[in-house]
């Protein structure tokens, strides 16, 4: 279960302080994907994209038969 502590900080690099619209709910969704891959891989990855290539590449490395 979840739950969500909503915590007010305004941007400090935009003259009035304003964020964009989709900026908070965007953060969590690149973090749960990333989780989501590294428990089905059992390999973290760091960074972006995770396509398929960059997912096969790092199996590779790692030294797994698909």
């Amino acid at each position: 279960m979840l739950q969500a502590i909503i915590v007010e900080v305004p941007n400090p690099f935009h003259p009035f302080g304003v964020k964009g619209v989709a900026e908070a709910s965007m953060v969590s969704a690149l973090g749960c994907v990333a989780n989501a891959v590294s428990a089905a891989t059992k390999r973290r990855m760091t960074s972006l994209p995770m396509n398929p290539q960059t997912v096969l590449k790092a199996l590779d490395e790692r030294g797994e038969e698909l």
